[in-house]
């Protein structure tokens, strides 16, 4: 059976006589408390000038806050189900709130590079723990028949967030120090935490579920590993470095799937593989993969740009990537009904190549191009990214049966962000590895730097080439009345079983 798609057309129906009341006030302080933890994944974007400057460090270190970040929700989010089994709605929202407030005020207090980097691991591991449990209370308070409009809701919140980031802290930043985006944050977190934990009630059956400690163990090996092998790439004198981080990762990867695949046979993975047996489900994560991957990318470089070689202010910068993050949130609705409408193929193959062609626009920029021209090249790509990730995501869910849910949506959450921590750590090593070099030959300081940038955004653009591809994999699901009618399942879903 398919999932029906998280967005829709139709407007909610009125609650049902005899129905209970929501309880809105515990999906508000919920969703306060996400916008609040998923802020911080982007906050540091525009700050990372600023941070190189006080902390004595270059780009590719910088990074490492933004990467390290959703390396770690990609680590803790598989284990978050565990976690939910075991611990009540309210001890997790406290647990997830009190991680992200330490992190927080350490964040604000850091006084080197090293306790900030693992400020924001704290951080995220909160962060991890936020968003499956919004997702578990909203699908245990709200009737099926209301579900939609909430998701509705809940989409353009999630999708604010990350758009606003960069805009906030550019107006912080240009009247205050980087320690006043984690300060300012502070007060809303202490009252989200302090309402949620006297309304906040159990929503959930508990479970004694296992937890696989080798699974957690080689998953936090193999991604870690791959994130830190990319890194590696075309930093000077890093080649044995590089060889040897490869090769744990890879061996680390691949007992990870081998574990999985003896544990499943018991239904006690954690991660069950038998999700990437669904045709659309690995196409279309591996369209969210690509996409994210060349999205964090540009995200990190693009501010640094904007200050460096444009010269621009803190807030003229989160200014010039407020339209693009808004359009992005905005259109999650109208992208979701020309889903339901038209399949993912008609959407995400034209995003694909208008994502590639402004990449490649945004990869010759110099230092004349017009701000104009500058806002409206990340607005446009931003606008290709909406038609791709909602889809994509709507796409992979529906093609899978209802016992494989938690292990896809987990899935997506975890590949997702080790695919952004990838983007990130390879995408500003490239520019920062170019920029170096060309410096060290004697080219002037700015045009190294266009020089790395358009080095890894030429990169960034390529990757939209197998995203074609896949896009092309992806078939729209048919309904559950045709599939009644002897439709079946997506094409190799008896692998891996």
């Amino acid at each position: 059976m398919a999932a029906e798609p998280i967005l829709t057309d139709h407007p909610a129906p009125s609650a049902t006589p005899g129905e209970a009341p929501i309880d809105w006030g515990v999906i508000w302080v919920l969703l306060a408390a996400a916008f609040v933890v998923i802020l911080n994944e982007t906050v540091l974007g525009v700050a990372i000038a600023h941070l190189m400057t006080d902390f004595s460090i270059d780009a590719r270190t910088a990074q490492w806050l933004t990467t390290g970040f959703m390396l770690t929700l990609s680590v803790v989010i598989p284990v978050t189900g565990f976690v939910m089994d075991r611990l009540t709605t309210r001890q997790v929202f406290l647990t997830a709130m009190t991680l992200f407030m330490t992190g927080t005020v350490l964040a604000a207090l850091a006084p080197n590079f090293s306790v900030l980097l693992g400020a924001r691991v704290v951080q995220a591991s909160g962060t991890a723990v936020m968003m499956p449990l919004l997702m578990t209370t909203i699908l245990n308070l709200v009737p099926m028949h209301r579900r939609g409009q909430t998701m509705g809701l809940v989409s353009i919140v999630m999708s604010m967030a990350p758009a606003m980031g960069p805009t906030i802290s550019g107006f912080v930043l240009q009247v205050a120090s980087w320690r006043w985006l984690f300060w300012l944050v502070l007060p809303i977190a202490m009252a989200a935490t302090a309402y949620g934990a006297v309304k906040l009630r159990n929503v959930s059956e508990l479970r004694r579920t296992p937890l696989d400690a080798l699974s957690v163990v080689l998953s936090a090996l193999g991604f870690g590993g791959l994130v830190y092998t990319l890194s590696l790439v075309g930093a000077p004198a890093k080649s044995m470095n590089l060889m040897v981080a490869g090769v744990v990762a890879l061996l680390a990867l691949l007992a990870f799937v081998w574990r999985q695949l003896v544990l499943q046979k018991s239904d006690i993975a954690l991660l069950d593989l038998r999700t990437f047996a669904h045709r659309n489900y690995s196409a279309a994560l591996g369209v969210m993969m690509l996409a994210f991957l060349a999205l964090m990318g540009v995200a990190l470089i693009w501010p640094i740009y904007l200050q460096d070689v444009r010269q621009l202010s803190p807030s003229v910068t989160g200014l010039a990537m407020l339209p693009g993050g808004l359009a992005m949130g905005l259109l999650g609705p109208l992208v979701g009904r020309l889903f339901d409408r038209y399949g993912p193929r008609p959407l995400v193959v034209p995003a694909a190549l208008v994502l590639g062609m402004m990449v490649l626009a945004m990869s010759r920029v110099t230092p004349n191009t017009t701000l104009w021209m500058l806002i409206g090249m990340h607005a446009v790509m931003s606008l290709a990214l909406s038609f791709m990730f909602t889809p994509s995501f709507t796409t992979a869910l529906n093609a899978l049966p209802p016992r494989l849910y938690s292990h896809g949506s987990a899935g997506l959450g975890t590949l997702q962000q080790v695919a952004g921590a990838a983007g990130a750590a390879l995408l500003v090593t490239l520019f920062e590895s170019t920029a170096n070099r060309h410096i060290a030959a004697g080219v002037p300081e700015l045009t190294a730097q266009l020089d790395g940038l358009r080095i890894a955004f030429t990169l960034a653009a390529a990757l939209t080439v197998p995203v074609l591809v896949l896009a092309f994999l992806m078939r729209r699901q048919q309904s559950e009345g045709q599939q009644s009618e002897g439709h079946q399942p997506d094409e190799g879903a008896t692998l891996l079983h």
